[in-house]
């Protein structure tokens, strides 16, 4: 059964807001002064689905966000980013998206209690440079997005890692090639109207230095198709959307910023859930 069921979705005329922040911070505190805990329900018709992979190059355990604290790339701004972006759906549209997971493709033990990435029609994948699959982890990756489902990569730099990350697209879904993303794309206008203009660089905190942003290269956005036209995966390359996400709430962070990583996210999710 496709994951891409035609969901009604009626979309809320609200503005972005995401950048208010609930708690003033002077700086880049971790969690002394961290906002309340986000109460979500514990199921919903939607699901923010972050990745959990095997590092190509390890990353030792330590904070990945202002109170997260994991090993692993794959856990890069985690769980401030989800939790923010999860709040920002509900209040932008009317999609019910409930508290936000995260799953390995494959799950070590086999428990039936683990989410199954089956049963959710978008997924996400940080630092998408370091991700070191296992064979049987390409192949279900592959049967996942020829079955209809959508995975969003973030935040990931530089020659060598776009070969890591190519390397898995030419083996999970063969014959199938990264193209450019443009602004005539369906998935640029399904809610938010992005255009070219909006292909700016969205920066992490570590870009961010005296009021400037500190540019590490030229972002792009590219896209890969499944036979049937339908685009499967959205890469975000030399940006970083889950920053944006993470300090949607931080008087430090460009709210113009944190306004278009929602707007991509948004426009993804939806084209993933109606496609």
């Amino acid at each position: 059964m496709t994951l891409r069921t035609k969901w009604v979705l009626a979309v809320g005329a609200v503005m972005l807001c995401a950048a208010a922040a609930f708690a003033q911070r002077g700086g880049r505190s971790r969690a002394a002064d961290y906002e309340s805990d986000f109460n979500f329900d514990k199921e919903g018709e939607f699901h923010f689905l972050r990745l959990e992979y095997t590092d190509y190059q390890r990353r030792g355990f330590g904070f990945v966000s202002r109170r997260g604290q994991a090993s692993g790339w794959w856990a890069q701004d985690y769980p401030d980013a989800e939790n923010h972006f999860t709040y920002g759906i509900n209040r932008l549209t009317r999609i019910n998206a409930a508290e936000p997971k995260h799953v390995g493709l494959i799950s070590p033990d086999k428990d039936p209690l683990q989410p199954n990435i089956f049963d959710y029609p978008w997924i996400y994948a940080t630092q998408a440079g370091y991700i070191d699959f296992s064979k049987e982890e390409m192949e279900r990756l592959g049967d996942y997005l020829k079955r209809g489902g959508f995975l969003m990569t973030d935040d990931f730099y530089g020659d060598q890692e776009w070969r890591v990350f190519e390397d898995i697209v030419h083996q999970a879904i063969p014959g199938q090639d990264i193209e450019e993303t443009t602004e005539a794309d369906q998935m640029m206008h399904v809610h938010y109207d992005i255009q070219d203009k909006d292909r700016t660089f969205i920066p992490g905190d570590r870009h961010l230095y005296g009021g400037r942003i500190q540019q590490p290269g030229t972002p792009s956005w590219h896209k890969v198709l499944d036979s049937k036209g339908h685009v499967v995966i959205a890469l975000n390359f030399q940006t970083d959307m889950g920053d944006a996400w993470e300090f949607a709430d931080a008087p430090f962070y460009p709210s113009e910023m944190t306004t278009l990583a929602y707007h991509y996210g948004i426009n993804y999710i939806i084209y993933a859930m109606t496609h």
